[in-house]
């Protein structure tokens, strides 16, 4: 008795344990045994062991190819999105550079208008600036040319206006290809545009200035007092248009270095008295071939 009544009594306690809700799953009969149990439908939907393997290996293949699209898709990143998210040494130098150029050229352009700290002083800027101008030179050297009486006085002064005219038209081509605005917007006047002087890079002044004063210090015997005071000249006229806001200070570096390798092509095409006389001759309409 005692045996019967223990085996009952653990009977209801297993009982009592399977009807908890964390072991109702245990107590569901099986859909489909290993041995063919269970009901006919569940036995012929039953899957083959080769539609299984099938099935699970295509979603296996879905992850791969999305791995490997992903793995695809940073190869095909812009190479100027890469440039802008490392950009190189050169490439912050320059803007720095290009930076501090902008602002220096901003605070130096004290006479760019009449309301400027220096605004009183602007026309006699103005007028130092219109001793550099192209315009300037090339009528004054024509007038200087017609009154010559020597043949060495004509064949410099013809070489002068060659050079003259060769540094308006580089500049002018030059400002035309790059199209540099200058530090303040300003309207070009009317003898720049006559000119070409439109843009800022590089400074036609300072071009034409160290142009200029290279070639009359070459060609011209001068005191020491003058010498000093041509390069004096040249350097004002190159700063007056910084003063002036027309122009930054690396187009007046620039045209500096373009004004002396103007002077450099000039001296190696260098025309002779010769040649200089042909031309006068062709512009005066009095040169014939037979004499």
């Amino acid at each position: 008795m005692p045996s019967s009544y223990n085996v009952r009594s653990r009977a209801r306690e297993r009982n009592s344990v399977l009807s908890r809700p964390e072991f109702m799953s245990l107590n569901q009969p099986l859909r489909g045994g290993a041995g063919g149990a269970g009901p006919p439908e569940s036995r012929g939907n039953a899957k083959r062991p080769g539609q299984i393997k099938h099935q699970t290996s295509q979603p296996s293949e879905e992850p791969t190819d999305s791995g490997s699209k992903d793995r695809r898709e940073p190869s095909k990143m812009p190479e100027e999105d890469c440039m802008q998210l490392n950009p190189s040494f050169k490439g912050i130098a320059m803007n720095s550079l290009l930076a501090i150029d902008i602002c220096l050229s901003k605070r130096m352009g004290v006479c760019a208008y009449t309301s400027s700290s220096w605004g009183g002083c602007r026309s006699m800027v103005a007028l130092l600036a219109l001793t550099g101008h192209g315009i300037t030179w090339i009528i004054g050297t024509i007038v200087c040319l017609t009154r010559s009486n020597t043949l060495a006085g004509q064949e410099v002064l013809v070489n002068l206006l060659l050079a003259l005219i060769l540094d308006v038209m580089t500049v002018a081509g030059l400002q035309r290809l790059v199209k540099r605005r200058g530090p303040w917007e300003m309207t070009p006047g009317f003898l720049d545009s006559v000119a070409m002087d439109i843009y800022s890079f590089p400074a036609a002044h300072a071009s034409r200035a160290a142009m200029v004063s290279k070639f009359l210090l070459s060609h011209l015997v001068l005191a020491v007092p003058l010498r000093i005071l041509l390069v004096l000249w040249a350097f004002l006229v190159g700063i007056s248009r910084v003063l002036l806001g027309k122009h930054h200070l690396t187009d007046m570096v620039c045209g500096f270095a373009l004004g002396m390798l103007h002077f450099s092509l000039m001296e190696s095409v260098w025309l002779s008295s010769s040649t200089c006389q042909t031309i006068i001759s062709i512009s005066t309409l009095s040169w014939s071939p037979f004499f």
